[in-house]
């Protein structure tokens, strides 16, 4: 995420950002995802326990909340304690179900190695995995299992699996698409709600078409890429589709290496700052056209739903649209300066419609970089402009430092790696992504059509993307980072010194209230 997810609920920049936060439903969001993510790990018992005692502790509370009320005595929160353990209760359950469902799926009955002929409906665009690690040009696709065969016998059974399979036949996939292909059974490479990992033999055959929807999405993506190499170098061409739509099929193996280098992988992977960005060009333009608040509030609702479509459907990317939605609500409302009621809904709306975002990497580092810009930044700022920085580059510092701070212990965890110039970084190249967007989105339709013009606004992104792309590779080149093991415990290691600078500096965040 980047600065302008913080534009999510809040018209403001950090600096002017009101004091004091509405912080009622942090109990509720935190307990629903805690109690997901207890059924989905440690299993559908767990959760089951969980809801329980979120129930039994509930009972106790609306006891005391009552004989507060017949006293005259306020319980405001113990109203909010109340609501968090029924939404641990209730999210526990739901976890437990859909866990409970993993566990007797007929697919785990399948023993290891095993070859079956399944039939599956893909969920995404087959993305290209390292030839290093797998041995050979791969690719991995997320899906629904429709059904599948084995000896002879015909199983119909749906459920979340992995597909690992050859390149070759793979990637011109849509998602939506059912495919049949022949594969070995593997057990799920972790608890995340995933029924199985099928190990693909070779090219798929087609089972059905992709909706048209899906179809007309693909149709520009691929215009859009195809503009974007006439008009750019390679690897700007490579890397605009990914900065505007999230499509990082064309982006060059270096490219990419350097970004994960020095942190800046976030920016091809569609966050809320897209959401933010285009929805606040489509309101600005309809507000210098003089056109009607309500109607440029469909235009920006239109745009928002064209967006999901050609960025896909997939878990992260209605994550954002979801931020993207309660922004546009709030400006058709005129209740804007609630980003953090706004965060929790949007984390409970999201659990509510796919449990298994509560062990999704990329779903943690969004929520904890945007809670940093809401909670963290605003007093860091603040503090710096009072030290005789400039609001822009106090603002920039602020939410690059928080949002590293608040991610970095899940971000080692994870890879064991910890860039020391990720701040500076992404400072650099903050001020170019809105214009890439922008000029990026506006190519990608005009790319559809009629191909000149498109050419030229795209080439309007070259001295941009020259900047971010010099920026990323001098700051790789420098070799600043820091390799860790990974693992719980470094983690938590990182957690703990996080947390005595946040501690230590704890003066400079504004206050939250209940």
């Amino acid at each position: 995420m980047t600065a302008d997810d913080v534009a999510v609920g809040a018209d403001r920049g950090p600096a002017d950002a009101p004091e004091v936060l509405d912080a009622r439903l942090v109990p509720a969001a935190v307990c629903g995802w805690g109690a997901t993510v207890v059924a989905v790990v440690v299993g559908w018992q767990a959760g089951v326990g969980v809801a329980a005692g979120c129930a039994a502790a509930g009972v106790g509370v609306s006891a005391l909340a009552v004989r507060r009320a017949r006293v005259g005595r306020g319980g405001g929160v113990v109203w909010v304690v109340l609501g968090a353990l029924l939404i641990g209760a209730g999210f526990g359950l739901a976890g437990a179900s859909h866990a409970h469902r993993v566990r007797e799926h007929p697919l785990g009955a399948v023993r290891a190695g095993q070859r079956i002929v399944a039939v599956v409906e893909l969920g995404e665009d087959p993305k290209r995995l390292s030839g290093k690690a797998f041995g050979g040009p791969k690719v991995m696709v997320r899906g629904e299992l429709v059904e599948y065969r084995v000896g002879g016998r015909i199983v119909r059974a749906g459920g979340a699996v992995t597909v690992l399979a050859p390149a070759g036949g793979w990637r011109t996939l849509m998602p939506g698409q059912r495919v049949e292909f022949g594969a070995r059974v593997g057990r799920p490479w972790r608890a995340d709600l995933t029924v199985a990992v099928l190990r693909a033999d070779g090219a798929p055959v087609a089972a059905g078409t992709a909706p048209w929807w899906q179809r007309a999405a693909g149709q520009v993506r691929g215009d859009f890429g195809s503009s974007a190499r006439r008009a750019l170098s390679d690897d700007a061409a490579g890397l605009l589709p990914g900065l505007v739509i999230g499509d990082t099929s064309g982006l060059t193996e270096h490219v990419a290496e350097n970004f994960r280098e020095v942190d800046l992988a976030h920016l091809t992977a569609v966050s809320g700052a897209n959401i933010t960005i285009l929805l606040g060009a489509v309101l600005v333009s309809m507000r210098a056209l003089t056109v009607d608040p309500r109607v440029g509030a469909v235009a920006a609702g239109a745009a928002l739903v064209m967006f999901v479509i050609l960025a896909r459907p997939s878990p992260s990317v209605l994550r954002a649209a979801v931020m993207g939605a309660i922004a546009l609500l709030a400006v058709c409302t005129g209740r804007r300066k609630h980003a953090l009621p706004a965060l929790c809904a949007a984390v409970i709306g999201l659990l509510a419609w796919s449990p298994g975002l509560a062990v999704d990497a990329g779903f943690a580092l969004s929520v904890l970089a945007t809670a940093g810009l809401i909670v963290i930044a605003p007093g860091w700022s603040e503090w710096l402009r009072a030290h005789g920085w400039w609001r822009i580059p106090a603002d920039s510092f602020a939410v690059a430092a928080a949002a590293f701070v608040v991610t970095t212990p899940l971000v080692i965890a994870m890879t064991g790696h910890l860039s020391l110039v990720a701040i500076a970084v992404n400072m650099l190249v903050e001020p170019v992504i809105a214009p890439i967007t922008v000029l990026g989105a506006l190519g990608a339709v005009l790319a559809v059509v009629w191909s000149p013009p498109a050419a030229v606004v795209i080439h309007c992104t070259a001295p941009p993307l020259w900047w971010l792309l010099t920026v990323s590779d001098r700051a790789a080149a420098l070799g600043a980072s820091v390799t860790v093991p990974t693992g719980v415990r470094s983690g938590l290691v990182a957690a703990v010194v996080c947390g005595l600078v946040l501690a230590g500096l704890s003066g400079r965040t504004r206050r939250i209230v209940a």
